[in-house]
């Protein structure tokens, strides 16, 4: 039944969806126009907004990218590609590799999302090599993972509100993962989407005969070099000693950072993905070239974040979010003030595709509101995180390094993940009006 529901939307996307980049043109075209004609802002000055905003971004985003090249690094090393082509020597069937890959995309997004996203690709190759299995469908259940990030062990939100500083900090204090990342609530959505996602995903598979089946041959890694050393400069590239001797100054200093009582963060995650890479490759020659395959999925990144820096620019200095928040949460009482937190969250991704850029959004009108009816404020905030990252699953922002590595565009998955979207969103909804 989900497999005859499913072909419209994906008929659908595979039709009218356009390149991501298109899409962040259009949104900037939409935002432009609301700021001038509902927030009454003059032209010069809505373009004044995105101009001053379209670079205000960049520190961020080389955070951002670096999150997803260490990610690339550490998942393409010989350790994690040998353990992720041994788990696929068990999926025998299309069926198994669609769960499979779910679970495994899901558990890697929950400790990091660029390991996640970066693991979730290699493992769609590595199971098509061996099953005769849709591929689109494969790689959308492998996106399908990154949906518990913001529940996870990386989660901007949650890491930002734990953080003693943070900017709301006078308002909410300092509020531990204990009573978010780690509630009652948190962990039992993430059971129940553990069981549900992948079941939703095998049930979506197509019949043999409608599914798109890759060329195998084109899914075969590069040769390892195994060529010896001629020139000097060869011999210190292809020595052990130097990745060993400073990635493991890496991990040492991991290691006395987190014994001296401190916490995850961006930073910290990139530190430990880099000095792990470098240690699990083994040679800075190793390490370069998981770099220059990494370089290759964040070109869209590059590319778009500044235009989204600058559609955030636009809504957040003509008030557009600010009102687009107050209007949602306006009918919200304080049962369901997560609810409607988490639909405005959702929709603000769609313009603002980044966690921690739509906290700092969103935080001074959903808090106060949650402050004035009496709701849990980690509650509230873990709706927003997770509104962020609902609506990821058709935003196509997030799925450029995915597709990048998978070799598709994003037409070919999106529709599956329109279905993926409405099933969860009934779920995540259900469980914040429980708790």
């Amino acid at each position: 039944m989900l497999n005859t529901a499913a072909r419209p939307f994906v008929k659908l996307v595979e039709r009218f969806l356009p390149d991501p980049f298109i899409f962040v043109l259009i949104l900037t075209a939409i935002v432009l126009v609301c700021a001038v004609v509902f927030q009454q802002q003059p032209v010069l000055t809505a373009l004044n907004q995105w101009g001053d905003g379209f670079w205000g971004l960049l520190g961020f985003s080389m955070q951002m990218l670096l999150v997803l090249v260490s990610g690339h690094m550490l998942a393409s090393t010989r350790v994690v590609k040998a353990a992720l082509d041994k788990i696929a020597t068990t999926a025998r069937t299309p069926g198994k590799a669609i769960i499979l890959i779910t679970l495994v995309s899901m558990l890697a997004s929950w400790l990091n999302w660029g390991f996640g996203l970066v693991v979730g690709a290699l493992f769609a190759k590595a199971l098509a090599r061996r099953v005769d299995v849709d591929y689109r469908l494969l790689v959308a259940s492998a996106y399908s993972g990154f949906l518990v990030w913001h529940g996870g062990l990386a989660g901007s939100v949650p890491l930002t509100i734990a953080t003693p500083g943070h900017f709301t900090v006078e308002q909410i204090g300092v509020i531990g993962t204990g009573e978010t990342l780690f509630s009652a609530m948190n962990l039992t959505l993430l059971g129940i989407l553990l069981v549900v996602l992948p079941l939703v995903n095998r049930a979506m598979l197509p019949k043999q005969s409608e599914s798109v089946i890759v060329d195998k041959t084109a899914l075969k890694e590069a040769p390892v070099d195994t060529s010896e050393a001629q020139r000097p400069a060869e011999k210190l590239e292809k020595s052990p000693l130097l990745a060993m001797l400073i990635g493991f100054a890496g991990i040492a200093y991991l290691i006395n950072y987190f014994v001296g009582g401190g916490t995850l963060n961006l930073n910290i995650i990139n530190f430990l993905f880099l000095f792990l890479a470098m240690v699990l490759h083994g040679t800075p020659e190793r390490l370069l070239s998981s770099l220059q395959q990494a370089i290759q999925g964040t070109t869209g990144i590059v590319l778009q974040f500044p235009f989204y820096a600058g559609i955030m620019a636009v809504m957040v200095e003509s008030g557009l979010a600010r009102d687009l928040s107050q209007w949602l949460i306006s009918f919200a009482t304080v049962d369901t003030l997560a609810l409607w937190s988490f639909i405005s969250a959702g929709l603000v991704n769609m313009f603002v595709p980044s966690g921690g850029g739509q906290w700092a959004v969103q935080a001074p009108v959903i808090l106060p509101a949650a402050m004035e009816l009496g709701t849990d404020v980690s509650k509230v905030a873990m709706a927003v995180a997770w509104g962020d990252a609902w609506t990821n699953l058709v935003q196509p922002f997030w799925a450029l390094p995915v597709l990048a590595i998978a070799g598709l565009k994003a037409k070919d998955m999106m529709g599956f993940c329109l279905v993926q979207l409405i099933i969860t969103g009934l779920i995540i909804s259900t469980v914040l009006l429980t708790f």
